[in-house]
């Protein structure tokens, strides 16, 4: 509240000065104009984001609420451990410090590349397909960036079916009080880190805009590796009206990461920071045109209508070997081996309309919120191509054929409502559904598999549903809770044959389960918290299995639904902050998460067998996550302390502990706690500087061994490394 009242008296001061000055035009009274005044607030904020007065709905659900301006966080590095440290439970994947992707997860849910949530940037979608290959290629500079949003699953019923949630990336907004702003950040790094961001945004007539250009390259931690990468966007905004407005914009991404190839766990204990690739690349290009469409026809109604598309590639050229075939001269030919090509075309287009109305029936205040959104994707997987031996950067083939040559067409159309009643002063409940419709049609060629097992047709047809609650117990505790069903569509990966020794069930199903929740949050005295309750429950998991032919007696593995799985856990985040003096404070925070992710019921192969995997744990699921940090703030200066642990976790259903002979691909992740510290000083309202310290104590670990990309066996995180930006503003 205390931060409510600044504003306000802010906003009434402005407000009687413009008028004073208006009055005072032709009056011989010396008017004298102040320089800007800095106000520091309570910068306590709270980790639920506030019901808007657009047409989400936010009510009853676990939600979290990241600013990123003037964060302590290395956002220069992209560093998600820090980033979304006040965020309990978020299991952070650290496949390189190149601050390319963010990889994360949550409640035992898959960390690649941030797939299991529904991803988008001031409310588009920037998954590049949603029905085949769910993971966020597009990546933007987060200098850009002045929020993030995120609702747990329990909003599947807006946004997405999504077992994660939704996270929204809100960019920052131009001064609507000068024609032309302009913002340049300049970093530096460990292993040659270089980055620039140039932006420019302001406020012409009824015209507002936004531009940047972001450009970075690095080395890398690891022998072999490096990366380079850049990123642009432009932004218009027309306003006619107060209740027309109507937002164009175009985003675009790409990075080049030469890889330095997994680690067995040998290797590993013998030189973490070695590479057992030298001609491994991987280069995904991603742009996203939107225009979206705001009207709002009287202070209770809200409409909105977003047209939006992802396009581009993923392209890789790699030695794609397990950590024990060493990537060496052919004896025979003289030469390198060939390297495997494989792209992936994306052409993903969203349409989405949205109405929100608010009302009052039987004297009770009610808001309705509804929607449609039409999905039509085209992804075209081109894969196991022959390329060439060399070492640098080639998708040219030696052999014109793809070992596959894919086409994954979905279109899709979902109808959405949530339904919202204030019960009383205290009580709001929240009520709603969601109805998938849609058909994924596969087609294409596997040059190892029956052509009469392709075309095939999949249908998605599901009726979510979903009720919450939020309960006032004072005008600073809330208590909240609801349950909601999610489903996860079977993707690309899930259907495709690795090899003439694979066979997938045409009987296959998608993923279905629910979400449900319940917390206290508040803000009383200087301590903010929100402790809630969840628990997480999917159905049909997809897995492998070991058969036999009845008929030939041929063995094989075989793709199906494998089993049931169920996470519940406790999340809490503690925040306070103390005022030392008028100008002076400090700020402590305590994030923690405490989890049990096991198999209800299944079967996973195992060799030559199938074992049962009832009471198993996740993989990637640890029982035990903190995040804490201290920081030390003034006018001018800060000092930020972070801590960071992870338990232990397994890699694999089986829960394989002692690691893999030769690939490391499975065994257990080792726990690990690190240490991170910042400071910032401003140099005036015009620059500032900032410089981060990662990982002080130079402690080896990895998060996670992949059995997919960017290859099976152990990806080594960072050591001790730092960033150093200059930011100047005009």
């Amino acid at each position: 509240m205390r931060t409510l009242h600044v504003f306000l008296i802010g906003i009434g001061s402005t407000i009687s000065i413009a008028q004073a000055q208006q009055l005072n035009k032709s009056d011989t009274i010396l008017v004298r104009w102040l320089d800007s005044v800095r106000v520091i607030s309570s910068q306590q904020t709270r980790s639920w984001v506030n019901e808007p007065s657009g047409n989400y709905m936010f009510s009853g659900k676990k939600t979290e609420q990241i600013k990123l301006s003037g964060s302590s966080a290395d956002i220069a590095g992209k560093n998600a451990r820090q980033i979304f440290a006040t965020v309990p439970g978020v299991f952070v994947y650290d496949m390189d410090g190149a601050g390319n992707q963010i990889n994360i997860g949550a409640r035992g849910l898959d960390p690649h590349r941030s797939w299991e949530f529904n991803m988008r940037k001031d409310g588009i979608i920037t998954n590049s397909d949603m029905y085949a290959y769910p993971a966020s290629h597009f990546s933007m500079p987060l200098e850009s960036i002045e929020r993030i949003e995120i609702v747990r699953g329990t909003g599947s019923l807006q946004y997405g079916a999504q077992f994660g949630g939704m996270i929204n990336f809100i960019s920052k907004q131009p001064d609507s009080s000068k024609k032309i702003n302009a913002d340049l950040i300049h970093s530096l790094g460990s292993y040659q880190m270089r980055s620039a961001f140039y932006s420019i945004s302001g406020k012409w007539k009824k015209w507002t805009y936004t531009g940047y250009v972001h450009m970075r390259e690095r080395a890398g931690y690891r022998d072999a590796e490096s990366s380079s990468g850049d990123a642009q966007s432009l932004m218009l905004q027309y306003t006619p009206s107060e209740k027309w407005r109507i937002r164009m914009e175009w985003s675009r991404n790409g990075y080049q990461f030469r890889s330095p190839g997994p680690l067995n766990d040998s290797q590993y204990a013998i030189n973490p920071r070695q590479a057992t690739r030298t001609r491994n690349y991987y280069s995904p290009i991603i742009n996203i045109p939107s225009v979206q469409i705001f009207w709002n026809p009287d202070k209770s109604t809200a409409f909105s209508l977003s047209v939006s598309a992802v396009l581009g590639s993923r392209n890789s050229v790699q030695f794609d070997k397990t950590a024990n075939i060493k990537d060496s001269i052919n004896t025979s030919t003289g030469a390198y081996n060939n390297r495997q090509v494989d792209i992936d075309f994306f052409n993903s287009y969203t349409v989405e309309w949205r109405v929100s109305k608010k009302f009052q029936w039987l004297n009770k205040f009610q808001q309705l919120s509804m929607g449609i959104q039409y999905m039509h994707n085209e992804l075209n997987r081109k894969q196991l191509g022959q390329g060439t031996n060399g070492s640098d950067y080639n998708l040219t083939l030696v052999n014109p054929i793809w070992g596959r040559d894919l086409y994954f067409h979905t279109e899709n159309l979902a109808l959405f409502s949530e339904h919202k009643l204030e019960w009383n002063k205290r009580l709001t409940i929240t009520g709603g559904v969601r109805l998938e419709s849609g058909l994924t049609k596969l087609s294409g060629n596997i040059v190892y598999y029956p052509q009469n097992q392709i075309p095939v047709n999949i249908s998605h047809q599901f009726l979510l549903w979903g009720v919450g609650w939020e309960y006032k117990i004072s005008n600073q505790i809330q208590w909240y809770g609801g349950v909601s069903s999610s489903y996860r569509p079977m993707i690309f990966k899930d259907l495709i044959p690795a090899s003439v020794y694979e066979r997938v069930d045409p009987a296959i199903k998608d993923e279905s389960g629910y979400n449900a929740e319940t917390g206290i949050r508040g803000n009383i005295g200087g301590w903010n918290w929100d402790i809630n309750a969840f628990a997480l429950r999917i159905k049909n998991r997809f897995g492998t299995l070991y058969q036999t032919d009845a008929v030939t007696n041929d063995v094989y593995t075989y793709r199906t639904n494998t089993g049931n799985s169920l996470a519940t856990g406790l999340e809490m985040l503690i925040q306070k902050e103390f005022w030392l003096s008028k100008k002076t404070r400090i700020q402590v925070f305590s994030s923690n998460s405490w989890m049990k992710a096991i198999y209800t019921e299944g079967s996973a192969k195992k060799g030559s067998t199938n074992v049962n995997i009832q009471g198993n744990k996740v993989e990637s699921a640890p029982d035990f996550t903190s995040r804490n940090g201290i920081s030390y703030k003034t006018a001018r200066y800060f000092i930020s302390v972070n801590y960071s642990y992870v338990s232990e976790n397994y890699a694999d259903a089986l829960n394989t502990k002692d690691p893999a002979p030769g690939t490391g691909a499975v065994g257990l992740v080792p726990a690990y706690a690190l240490w991170d510290m910042s400071a910032g000083y401003s140099l005036g309202k015009r620059a500032d500087i900032k410089f981060n310290l990662n990982n002080m104590g130079n402690l080896q670990y990895f998060t996670k061994r992949p059995l997919l990309y960017p290859g099976p066996g152990i990806w080594p995180s960072d050591g001790r490394n730092f960033t150093l930006s200059l930011g100047l503003h005009f």
